[in-house]
């Protein structure tokens, strides 16, 4: 059977409620849902209006309720302040109780209306007839506060789908809008890039971005790929080599021959990814809703029962109010089942573990990933920027007999200071650190995939630029002398190696993933005692190396920095995003480690492992208290106190319902110190390691 991508309801395929999305149908259980899916800012935008009614109303309601006495009409007051709440805030869980019912199927949305609007109803019953049922408490604090809360639950989870969205539409956005066109007599002219076909012919001057996939027919340039690989390292690309959109052209004038523009092109195409891979992956199970499927039909039909029971037996005996007592009864059962503790369950403990989790420096987008970083059982990381530091730098100089460390990396830097090479960045800061003054050359030129020569203090200097298996090389020559070399690699983070101990120590495998060499790859994962590694991938082949541990039966938190990561981050049952890592990056995934720790994915993982247990818990405190009273609000006690007990059994049910949520409240308080405990074992252990 179907299920619901956004709630994780079955739907059955008969369903009249879809929407089809690449070739695939979706079901849905609710016109909400499909709105969630299809448009979440227009389903955020109306939460957003819903709470800022159902808020100050629900407040104003309590405040009423329980601080103001005496005052006139108070229950038409109150009345008036609940209807806006009732009607307009409530509106969603109706529709997702009817759908629930045509499904023959029980969720929070039908516990939800059917508690309050019992609640509501017998409320304005009350304050319209007062004599009626004599002595008899209205509900609608119940009513107006149920609503409130498990709707900011509601409006929490929307973020999910809008997020994926914005970190998409960041990626496309990267793209020009405009492009240099080669045609006819009058060279190069620009043209909106959305009017590219196959075929046309592109200037890419440097420093801009390629807008379409195609082939080199003209010039030579090194070619910044880290969008796609991650790897910083230009590739020289000449007549003959392809490029694809969105990478940036460094330092050479080449003309591109277009071959895939538009939904075709790779940048596009790792949008459609982003989307596809947001809406589709595992939804946090429901655990709300797991039980509701079983508890609202028991509570209805044990509700119902109520009714029938004591109409039909105080009928028979000649009670003078048998409606009343059958009604009362008949709400007393169902606001003890309120779901207001179980609403409470979840905010509740996400909101001390958000607390908890900032203060390490993690932020927390996507709730629902804690469950699923607690049922966590591989690691997959990306190895530039996040197992290693993100650019690289100089390990070591090598001198030739006559000159000395500090001038090679003086006449090195002084040239390098004209290029934005990733390698001359790294020895411009690295002479800077030793407070090398740097001289100002003439006369650079920068040869793609070569080097870069220049001239300083009358001396002509030629750098050239080289790849070994640990890394860069980088020779000095000076006049036709060589100088020395300069030695870089990508060096390990001190973090790494402490994580993967630890997160092997909870039973979680870590496997690497990068867009580098073989040869790189199999260094930092010897070094960090990573079994498990793939070299030379490419975004969407991240995505399906994600899809293939899936399958196994895996569930995957992927870490990663770069937009190359964001398919993959997406993919992943948790995304875990380096704080240094670009906004896509950042948009994708559903964890941030601000402070660019890797330690901090077993601290994640520890929150989540807390947090859930903790909601589980409380669920579970919150569905044993009111199940243990239904059977007193159902009547079992009228056999020692009587009938009278009816008179305030409602007041009783309401404040039972109250006492349960305020054990939530203390048992998810407990979570706090608990955790830290953890993270300070934690802590001895990395000291350890």
């Amino acid at each position: 059977m179907p299920t619901d991508p956004v709630c994780g309801m079955f739907v059955p395929d008969t369903a009249d409620i879809y929407a089809d999305q690449d070739g695939e149908r979706l079901y849905f259980c609710s016109r909400s849902c499909l709105v969630n899916f299809t448009s979440p800012e227009r389903e955020a935008s109306r939460l957003r209006l819903r709470l800022a009614v159902a808020w100050p109303l629900a407040l104003a309601v309590l405040l009423v309720t329980y601080l103001v006495t005496g005052i006139p009409y108070r229950d038409y007051l109150l009345l008036a302040l609940a209807l806006p709440v009732q009607f307009y805030s409530g509106l969603g869980f109706y529709d997702g109780a009817y759908h629930a019912i045509r499904q023959k199927s029980g969720n929070m949305d039908l516990l939800i209306s059917i508690g309050t609007l019992t609640a509501f109803t017998f409320s304005v019953f009350v304050t319209f007839f007062p004599s009626t049922i004599p002595g008899s408490s209205v509900f609608f604090d119940a009513s107006a506060f149920i609503i409130t809360l498990i709707l900011t639950g509601n409006y929490i989870e929307n973020f999910t789908k809008s997020r994926a969205n914005k970190a998409a539409g960041k990626l496309m956005g990267m793209l020009p809008e405009t492009v240099h066109l080669i045609g006819g007599v009058s060279g190069a002219m620009d043209v909106p890039a959305s009017s590219l076909k196959p075929g046309d012919v592109l200037l890419v001057k440097p420093g801009e971005i390629f807008a379409v996939d195609g082939v080199v027919v003209e010039g030579s340039s090194e070619i910044d790929q880290s969008m796609l690989t991650g790897e910083p390292e230009p590739v020289l690309m000449k007549p003959g080599s392809t490029v694809t959109s969105g990478t940036r052209n460094l330092n050479g004038a080449i003309k591109v021959k277009t071959e895939r523009t538009g939904r075709d092109s790779t940048v596009s195409q790792i949008y459609q990814l982003i989307q596809k891979a947001a809406s589709g992956r595992a939804k946090v199970q429901r655990i709300a809703d797991t039980f509701s499927a079983v508890f609202v039909p028991i509570v209805i039909v044990t509700a119902i029962a109520t009714f029938a029971f004591w109409y039909l037996y105080l009928s028979s005996t000649g009670f003078g109010q048998p409606i009343e007592i059958a009604v009362l009864a008949f709400v007393s059962v169902i606001v003890i089942a309120c779901p207001c503790a179980i609403g409470l369950a979840g905010p509740i403990t996400l909101l001390i573990s958000s607390k908890v989790s900032s203060e390490k420096g993690i932020v927390v987008k996507n709730a629902s990933s804690l469950d699923r970083i607690s049922k966590l059982t591989l690691a997959v990381f990306d190895k530039t920027g996040t197992l290693t530091e993100p650019d690289p730098v100089v390990s070591g100089i090598k001198a030739q007999t006559g000159h000395t460390e500090i001038e090679i990396l003086r006449v090195a830097a002084s040239v390098e200071a004209n290029s934005n090479h990733p390698i001359a960045r790294s020895i411009v800061s690295a002479a800077a650190e030793k407070g090398i003054e740097i001289e100002e050359a003439s006369g650079v030129v920068e040869t793609p995939g070569s080097g870069i020569s220049g001239s300083i203090s009358g001396m002509t200097v030629n750098i050239s630029r080289a790849r070994d298996e640990r890394g860069s090389v980088v020779n000095v020559i000076v006049d036709g002398e060589r100088w020395g070399s300069i030695s870089l690699d990508y060096r390990i983070r001190n973090s790494s190696q402490a994580a993967i101990k630890a997160l092997g120590n909870m039973g979680i495998k870590a496997v690497m993933i990068t867009g580098d060499a073989k040869e790189e790859a199999s260094r930092v994962a010897s070094e960090l005692g990573i079994q498990d590694f793939h070299w030379g991938t490419l975004p969407e082949q991240k995505g399906d190396i994600i899809k293939s541990y899936q399958e196994k039966g895996e569930y995957v938190a992927f870490t990663g920095d770069g937009i190359n990561d964001s398919v993959a981050l997406e993919t992943a049952d948790v995304g875990i995003a380096m704080g240094s890592g670009t906004d896509i990056a950042r948009e994708s995934g559903d964890l941030i480690l601000l402070n660019n720790d890797l330690r901090y994915v077993v601290y994640s993982k520890i929150i989540g492992d807390r947090t859930i247990q903790k909601v589980k818990q409380n669920i579970g405190w919150a569905i044993g208290y009111n199940s243990v009273l239904i059977p007193v609000a159902a009547g079992i006690l009228v056999p020692f106190l009587g009938l009278g007990i009816y008179s305030f059994l409602p007041i009783l049910s309401a404040l039972a319902m109250g006492l349960s949520s305020t054990s939530v409240v203390l048992n998810s308080m407990l979570l706090r110190r608990k955790m830290l405990a953890d993270f300070s074992k934690l802590d001895r252990t990395f000291l350890g390691a």
